[in-house]
């Protein structure tokens, strides 16, 4: 049930555009929003890694549009990487080119998302067994995996591979308990696109959009005590792209939008079910508990 497609009227190139991106067998997810303000476009980039931002770099030239994804690095010998795209048949296509590397590039315009909540919701459902990972898989090599049961407890016991869920899901009201450490960082995936943030670094590391209950670099959730170390809930309530952050007790997102992928993305399919997933690949240390997901009632 993908819905309206997030195109306004104006220059074709306006819109909120998801990219699939396949080099071999790795599938990466970017994204582009972009709108029209005095006559100019404002570009913002989501990267495969790491938050969103603005493109300065932004050239209109006859039907293309040219980006600057990231400037050239000459103390590294690394050059430019710029996106060429033209509007065709309803899709942002072109192509990626970095030095003598290049590679194709096809955007699709984002689902809208928009639907009521759902007027009830079934019973909540464990996804851990408390026993074994039954039910979890690790992204990638299954040899990278630090990811355990001790005490009944999820412990990522060292920097390693990411964990995801073998089902998928779509709207749903999702409850967890973590235990983040002191200068420890991962992150609890909605739909495996949409990063609910974790991590208890020093505030000098992150802005605000990017700090423990944050949808990463996407929105900003209201201000709450630092207590790493210590047990703490997240009830997350996602329909559509209408995401809902209760932390310790307390809202700290009410009914806001999620404009796009957040980075570490498994894909771009907006429109589509996708799984939860743990990140593992930045630091251990961290301890889940009671997850429970609950759906809508059919």
């Amino acid at each position: 049930m993908a819905g309206a497609l997030s195109q306004p009227k104006g220059s074709p190139f306006v819109g909120r555009w998801d990219f699939n991106l396949t080099q071999g067998n790795t599938l990466r997810a970017a994204w582009l929003g972009i709108t029209e303000k005095g006559g100019a476009l404002e570009v913002w980039y989501q990267p495969t890694g790491g938050n969103v931002y603005q493109l300065k770099d932004v050239k209109v030239e006859g039907s293309k549009l040219l980006l600057v994804i990231s400037a050239a690095d000459p103390a590294r010998k690394r050059p430019a990487a710029t996106w060429e795209l033209e509007v065709s048949g309803g899709k942002l296509a072109g192509v990626q080119k970095r030095g003598n590397t290049s590679m194709p590039l096809t955007g699709l315009l984002a689902p809208d998302l928009k639907r009521a909540e759902p007027k009830e919701w079934v019973a909540p459902e464990p996804l851990l067994n408390g026993r074994n990972l039954n039910g979890w898989e690790p992204i990638g090599n299954p040899a990278d995996s630090h990811w355990t049961i001790q005490d009944g407890l999820l412990v990522n016991q060292d920097h390693g591979a990411n964990l995801k869920t073998t089902r998928t899901f779509d709207d749903f009201k999702l409850h967890f308990e973590a235990n983040c450490p002191d200068r420890a960082n991962s992150g609890f995936y909605l739909r495996g696109r949409y990063e609910v943030q974790l991590e208890y670094e020093p505030l000098s590391s992150n802005p605000p959009e990017r700090r423990i209950g944050s949808i990463y670099g996407r929105i900003t959730p209201k201000e709450m005590p630092r207590t790493p170390g210590s047990w703490e809930t997240f009830d997350v309530t996602l329909v559509g792209r209408t995401v809902t952050v209760v932390r310790n007790g307390v809202t700290t997102i009410d009914h806001q939008t999620i404009e796009g992928i957040t980075g570490g993305a498994l894909d771009a399919n907006e429109g589509e079910p996708g799984p939860f997933y743990i990140q593992g690949d930045h630091t251990g240390g961290l301890k889940f508990r009671n997850i429970t997901v609950s759906v809508p009632k059919k």
